[in-house]
This record gives C-alpha cells, sequence and structure tokens, in this order.
C-alpha cells in the first residue's frame, strides 16, 4: 500500500529530528533516508505485533526489550532509564536516597537485613544483620524479592516506616523508624595504619558527587593525626563521575595541570580537563591501590598519577574502561546514558582494553590487537602503554578465591554462623585484634557441615571436559581406570578442602563476625590488619624505594 504524502512527512520529521539531536556533524542524505527507513519499518512491525500477535504482547516491555537489545549491541555502558528506574540512576551518581540506612538480602521464602549502615536508622534502632523482615507498614512480605521490599523500606525523609522483624529463636517486634537522608559515604574508612612511619590510609568506593569533598576532609583528618605518607584504596572501584576523579587528582597536583581529554565522534565532545585549583598536598609521598575491579574515574585518577609520576600503583592490572558516557533526557521522564567519547590520560594514552566495534564469533568485544599496543611515557620518561588498563607499578599477585570459600559464602555459611556468634557473646574486643581461634574454626567447620554446599573446582571443570572428549573419540574406556583414579584425586572434598584452605577462610569468616559489632568500621581495621597489598604499600613507602619507581632508577 503506497504511503500518504503527510506520513512520509511525519516520519522524516521524527528522522530529521533525532539525526539533528546533538548528532551536528552526520553527513546528510544516507543517513537521514537510513533512519527515516528503518523507523518506518519499526513502527510498522511494533503495530502488527501488537495487533495480531496470538498473546497480549505487553507494549511497554516489548519495547523495552527492544531498546535494551538494540543498545546491547553497542557496549554495555549504553543504557536505557526508564521513568520508573530513575530513583536507582539517581542514587548510583548521588549515593542518596531515602530510607532506614540497611542492605538487605533474600534468604529462603523471606528477606533478611544483612548489614545496616554506621550512623543511620535500622542501626541506630538496634537492628541487627539476621534480622527477618516480617511485615513493612502493615504489609507481609512474605515472598516478597529484595526489589519489592526495597520500596517499601525506602520513602520521603522525615516520615515513618513501621516494619515488624524477628531474630532467630524470638517473638516478632515492631520497630517505628523515621526515614533519613542516606548517603553512602565514598570515603567510608581512614586511619593511621603504620603509627610507627607516619602513614595513613584511606578508602574510596566511588565517584558520587561529594567523592573529592569526602577524599579531602579524609586527608585532613590523617595529616591532623601525623600521616607523613598516605595509601589510597581504589580497589573495586568501579568509577562514577569524572569532573570528581580530575578534582581528586587536584589534590595532589598543580593547578592547571591536564589530568585527562575526552575525544569523541562530534567535536562537542572533544574536551580537555584540567586541575582548576592549587593542590591540598603536592608533595606527600602518596601509593594507590587498585586492583581488576578498579574501573573508569578509578582509572583516570590511578593513571593521570602514574604518567604525571606523582604517586606509585600497587596491586592488579586494571579493568580497562577508557569509555565516557553521558545522560541525555528523554520524553517522559525517561534518560539515555550512552558512550559519547573515549578518555585519553596526561601520557596520551587510552586504556580502553575491549574493542566494542569488532566482535569474535560468539558476538563478544574482542581485546584491542597486541600488534596495535602502543608505547607511551610518564612525566620522568618511564615507559607506559596503552589498551589494556592500567598496569601497576609493583605487582601484587593475589591467589584466586578457593571455590569453597564462594560456596560457603553462596549457601549463607558465614554469615549464619556469624549471625549465631553475635547473639551469644556481647563483644569481640578491638575489631583489629580479633582473631579465629583453633576453638572457634573447628566450631565453625561442625557448623559448616550441618549445611549443604556444592562447588566445581576449575581444575574438575575442565576433567569433566576431557572426559567427555575421550568418550567422544572412544579412548575412555581404554583408560577408564587411570581416569576414575584421577577423579578421585581431584573431586572437591569439602572437609579436606576446608583444612587446606583454613587461612582464606578463617579471614572471611573473622570480616563477617566483626562487621556485626563493629559494621563497616569494624571490617575494615580487620581487613587491614592483614592485608597484602597494604603490607606492599608500607614496604615502598618505608624502604626507601619510592623515589626510585617514580624516576625509573628501580624498577
Amino acid at each position: 500500500m503506497r504511503r500518504s504524502r503527510t506520513n512520509r512527512w511525519k516520519t522524516w520529521t521524527i528522522a530529521l529530528a533525532v539525526a539533528g539531536s546533538g548528532m551536528l556533524t552526520l553527513a546528510a542524505g544516507d543517513n537521514y533516508f537510513e533512519i527515516s527507513k528503518n523507523l518506518e519499518i519499526f513502527t510498522e512491525l511494533y503495530k502488527e505485533l501488537n495487533i495480531y500477535y496470538v498473546e497480549d504482547t505487553k507494549p511497554g516491555a516489548l519495547m523495552k526489550t527492544g531498546i535494551d537489545a538494540m543498545l546491547n549491541s553497542l557496549d554495555p555502558y549504553t543504557n536505557y532509564i526508564p521513568e520508573s528506574d530513575i530513583e536507582e540512576y539517581r542514587f548510583q551518581t548521588t549515593g542518596q536516597y531515602g530510607g532506614i540506612g540497611a542492605l538487605i538480602k533474600k534468604k529462603g521464602d523471606g528477606v533478611v537485613i544483612s548489614e545496616p549502615y554506621e550512623g543511620f536508622p535500622a542501626a541506630r534502632s538496634g537492628i541487627w544483620a539476621g534480622d527477618m523482615i516480617l511485615e513493612v507498614d502493615g504489609q507481609d512480605v512474605q515472598g516478597m524479592n529484595t526489589d519489592e521490599v526495597s520500596k517499601l523500606l525506602k520513602g520521603q525523609a522525615g516520615s515513618t516506616v513501621r516494619i515488624v522483624l524477628q531474630r532467630t529463636g524470638g517473638q516478632p517486634v515492631e520497630k517505628a523508624l523515621t526515614r533519613e537522608e542516606i548517603k553512602i559515604p565514598d570515603v567510608p574508612y581512614k586511619g593511621i595504619v603504620d603509627e610507627d612511619h607516619h602513614v595513613g590510609y584511606l578508602k574510596l568506593n566511588s565517584f558520587t558527587q561529594t567523592a573529592s569533598y569526602e577524599v579531602r576532609n579524609a586527608l585532613k583528618d590523617l595529616k591532623d593525626k601525623g600521616a607523613e605518607k598516605v595509601i589510597l584504596d581504589l580497589r573495586g572501584n568501579g568509577g562514577g563521575l569524572l569532573r570528581e576523579a580530575v578534582n581528586i587528582v587536584n589534590l595532589f597536583v598543580s593547578k592547571n595541570q591536564l589530568v585527562v581529554e575526552t575525544k569523541g565522534r562530534i567535536a562537542e565532545w572533544d574536551k580537555s580537563y584540567r586541575t582548576l585549583s592549587e593542590p591540598y598536598d603536592a608533595a606527600i609521598p602518596l601509593v594507590l591501590l587498585v586492583d581488576g575491579g578498579s574501573a573508569s574515574a578509578s582509572e583516570i585518577v590511578s593513571g593521570s598519577l602514574q604518567d604525571l609520576d606523582r604517586a606509585v600503583i600497587i596491586g592488579e592490572r586494571t579493568y580497562g574502561k577508557g569509555l565516557v558516557q553521558q545522560t541525555r533526557d528523554l520524553f517522559y521522564n525517561a534518560k539515555l546514558k550512552v558512550t559519547v567519547a573515549k578518555y585519553y590520560i596526561p601520557s596520551g594514552r587510552c586504556i580502553q582494553k575491549l574493542d566494542y566495534a569488532h566482535r569474535d564469533s560468539t558476538g563478544h568485544a574482542i581485546e584491542v590487537s597486541d600488534s596495535l599496543i602502543t608505547e607511551f611515557h610518564t612525566k620522568n620518561g618511564r615507559p607506559v602503554y596503552d589498551g589494556r588498563g592500567i598496569l601497576p607499578d609493583v605487582k601484587v599477585d593475589e591467589p584466586e578465591l578457593p571455590k569453597v570459600v564462594g560456596a560457603l559464602y553462596a549457601e549463607d555459611v558465614f554469615f549464619d554462623f556469624a549471625t549465631n556468634y553475635h547473639m551469644t557473646h556481647d563483644s569481640i574486643g578491638p575489631p583489629e585484634k580479633f582473631q579465629i581461634t583453633d576453638a572457634l574454626y573447628d566450631q565453625f567447620a561442625a557448623f559448616a557441615r550441618t549445611h549443604k554446599f556444592d562447588y566445581e573446582t576449575s581444575s574438575m571443570h575442565a576433567f569433566n571436559d576431557l572426559v567427555a572428549s575421550a568418550k567422544k573419540e572412544r579412548y575412555y574406556a581404554h583408560a577408564e581406570t587411570a581416569f576414575e583414579t584421577l577423579r578421585k584425586e581431584l573431586e572437591p572434598d569439602a572437609a579436606e578442602e576446608m583444612q587446606l584452605f583454613r587461612k582464606d577462610i578463617a579471614e572471611v569468616l573473622r570480616n563477617e563476625i566483626v562487621s556485626r559489632y563493629d559494621l563497616q568500621t569494624g571490617r575494615a581495621r580487620a581487613a587491614l590488619s592483614d592485608d597484602d597489598y597494604v603490607r606492599k604499600a608500607l614496604d615502598i613507602l618505608n624502604s626507601g624505594t619510592y623515589a626510585g619507581i617514580l624516576d625509573g632508577t628501580v624498577h
């Protein structure tokens, strides 16, 4: 059927609007025609589906599925944010929400408090990790998922929420809590980790709108307590606001220093970000801790300070996210978070690891080819490389967590044991001094044996693949005895592995128990007392090799 001139004009108008919105340098002609043609096809297809499909299609859900699939073909950071998810998006950028200040988790058919936040209503009212939530404002939450319960608990700051909770072995108790504006701190912990050598430590968990303010305050507090050297921990920090990354670098480097440049497909996104203020302390010895979970803004901070030879970077190679996103407003209060540029740190390198424009036969983005990796140089002439994240100056090899630990964690064995321990022990003393004794570990091992937790090691997975291949190629029958002998050796034995990996298990258990008494601060203090990264940082700061690493004389 021939399309009317009016409909054709409407479609062209939409296409031109789409093409013109923030894409001023698009070539005319073919691009407009392709947009127009495909919008017409999509509109017609969507209409036909909703009219003729055999079942109800739920148009909103159908459209979101289509949008998500389209964006997933680009990169994982370009996302559609419907109006229903805007509050979650705001929380990610500000760290703020109205609520009681507690993490929750699913447990069986119910939902329990997994960790109250220090200083907020849940913790102040005496709510503990492990308390089961039965009702919220008179509504039975049995069978609800965590998202549903979370929405009931959140609300306008100053409003009251009534919660019925039950502690193991106790009677239901109702608590009336006044919701507050909950701001998850970007810096959850700071402290002196070496009194003799005056070394301060601060943990940065995120880059929300208050990150640089909190880091500056933490630095001031540490220096007031005598810190003359600083460890900044960016492990597991997945990033956030680019400007906050620049502001944090500015705390340690001089005014008007280039920190990062962004380059996009259109000129609007070609920008340079420089430090705007005088530094807080441009001379204090500084070590940054990073790992594979340090990404985006964390890599801007660590990479630029490395390029400027302002800090020694310790740990594991970072994630490798050199892409910049911006949000665009859509109709009906929705938003599009879209990748608009790549960023380049002072040496000129981009640390983006995955090439989303090229994919393998399975559809996965490929890593930047080794042949395309380029050498750059820091301010002092040290070689650094693009395309692979930030390679630390000093590597710390942290062994992979044993599978038995993951299984114990997944089945809540650590969580349940710590909950029971908390109910029978009034105090544990200073968190950093609390240890898992032989007797306590034996209690935990006995407790674990009452739980079913299954897991498969990488070795066992590879063995099963080998058996399958041997059977397919008809070698298995010939070597069946050898295969079964090897299976017995490789098959995980939980009791045996709980002794083999006792150190790893005891460390997780200690942190879980400590958090019951001293919450996030206690967990941090306990973990730092036995942290290989921190030990290495102290060695570098206190041994005289710090300056040599930065000037390239120590490798």
